[in-house]
């Protein structure tokens, strides 16, 4: 398992050379985490598809490689290309996941070889590109890009285990625990909020560029929904109650099945038992719940008698200000700008799960919501669309090609998430249906 190895800068007013420094060291950790991820499992393991959402993890080997060549190797550093016959075959809008096993993709031992080739040419098409002046390049935004696309691969790689059969190959030391907390709700003050950013130098760029919203007054959870409270929701037969649901939300319950989170199962007993990573366990009742999809959370939240937040209040939780109550964008994280440690967050699959709920108190916001970067992918009320005056950068395959599809928007990083991939303005997006993602959620309500 990659271990968790925080940045030591952060990413404002540095020199190139320490941006370079930082640059160097979140490629590798990137790199080691992939490795790790890829190196645990038998060849044929890696060549397998464990699920039609997923693709093999070999192809997703290849393809980090593939991306970093086109990149930085070609775009940046001018140079020949590597293998351009793999660039049809590792092109993720061609060919769709449960294609994929079916391609003549690289072997394990050759998509190895290819990725630390191209890794060796990255390596000093940075040591030789200043970090100014053209904006793919200025603060090393280009070369962040890419560590922060081989992260997201390997939190899906995480999830590929999350779903393959067979004996756990993964361990990690238990995420900390915490003594019981009140899981009460927080007000926050209405008014105009700035989300998004202009400033943060690897922001991509569905997360530009910085805008006032209006936002009224409301309460959110200081905590994510936990085990515990879900498995109330569950008892009370939140998965049979038809006037909980959404007219989509029952139909997929119904096509699909829904009874309980993904991964859960009922013991003789009558409780519930998770299993993580192959390994079967009681839940932990403080624990955020995780492996939930869009419905599952809508119904919940209705039953509650609550909703889900949108994304500009989950963002104004994060990063609002009561002290100053001065509408200007705030921090890049919940607790301020310093880089996240151990002590703020559970990112970088330090650990296997989700921590309980008090156990970072040093990551709460100004305004006292806790937990709102990593343990669990967040799910807001909203659609995913582009900021007013956007502007595509540097491609649209990113972004752009998103914007109004079937999507509901995440916030907040899950413990898969590298600390390089994540921050208050960070906008993840998947289908309403999907729950092999690490996605719990929090509840929101208007204030009069």
């Amino acid at each position: 398992m990659t271990a968790f190895h925080p940045a030591v800068d952060t990413p404002y007013g540095e020199t190139p050379s320490a941006t370079r420094a930082r640059l160097a060291e979140v490629l590798g950790r990137a790199r080691s985490r992939t490795a790790a991820l890829t190196d645990a499992v038998t060849d044929a393991d890696l060549r397998a598809q464990h699920s039609p959402l997923m693709s093999p993890l070999v192809w997703d080997l290849a393809h980090i490689g593939n991306q970093e060549e086109l990149w930085l190797i070609r775009e940046v550093g001018r140079r020949e290309p590597l293998r351009p016959d793999l660039d049809d075959l590792y092109d993720a809008f061609r060919h769709s996941r449960s294609s994929r096993p079916g391609l003549p993709i690289l072997d394990p031992t050759q998509a190895r070889a290819y990725a630390a080739a191209v890794r060796d040419h990255a390596m000093g098409v940075l040591d030789t590109t200043p970090l100014t002046g053209d904006p793919l390049v200025d603060r090393g935004f280009v070369f962040a890009m890419i560590a922060q696309h081989e992260q997201q691969h390997d939190e899906t790689m995480l999830a590929t285990h999350q779903l393959r059969s067979g004996e756990p190959v993964l361990t990690a030391p238990a995420p900390p625990r915490a003594g019981r907390v009140v899981a009460d709700q927080v007000i926050v003050p209405g008014g105009p909020f700035v989300m998004g950013t202009d400033t943060d130098p690897w922001a991509l760029d569905n997360e530009k560029p910085a805008h006032t919203v209006m936002v009224p007054t409301f309460a959110i959870d200081r905590y994510p929904v936990t085990n515990g409270r879900y498995a109330e929701f569950i008892d009370d037969g939140g998965y049979t109650r038809r006037e909980l649901w959404s007219e989509r939300g029952w139909a997929h319950r119904a096509e699909a099945g829904l009874v309980a989170p993904q991964f859960w199962d009922r013991d003789a007993d009558g409780s519930w038992s998770r299993t993580a990573f192959g390994v079967r366990a009681p839940i932990r009742e403080n624990q955020p719940v995780v492996h939930v999809c869009y419905f599952e959370a809508e119904a919940f939240a209705r039953w509650a008698g609550m909703r889900l937040p949108t994304e500009a209040e989950w963002e104004k939780a994060a990063r609002f200000d009561p002290a100053t109550g001065v509408s200007v964008a705030g921090p890049r994280y919940p607790w301020g700008d310093a880089d996240p440690t151990p002590d703020h967050a559970n990112l970088a699959q330090r650990h296997l799960e989700p921590a309980d709920i008090g156990a970072y108190p040093a990551g709460a916001s100004a305004l006292g919501v806790e937990q709102m970067v990593g343990d669990v992918w967040e799910w807001t009320s909203s659609g995913f669309t582009a900021y007013p005056e956007f502007a595509m950068f540097p491609y649209p395959e990113y972004s752009e090609v998103f914007f109004g599809g079937d999507y509901k928007m995440l916030r907040g990083g899950s413990f898969g998430t590298d600390p390089v991939a994540v921050r208050s303005t960070f906008r993840n997006w998947d289908h309403p249906i999907r729950r092999q993602i690490f996605s719990g959620f929090r509840l929101a309500r208007d204030v009069d």
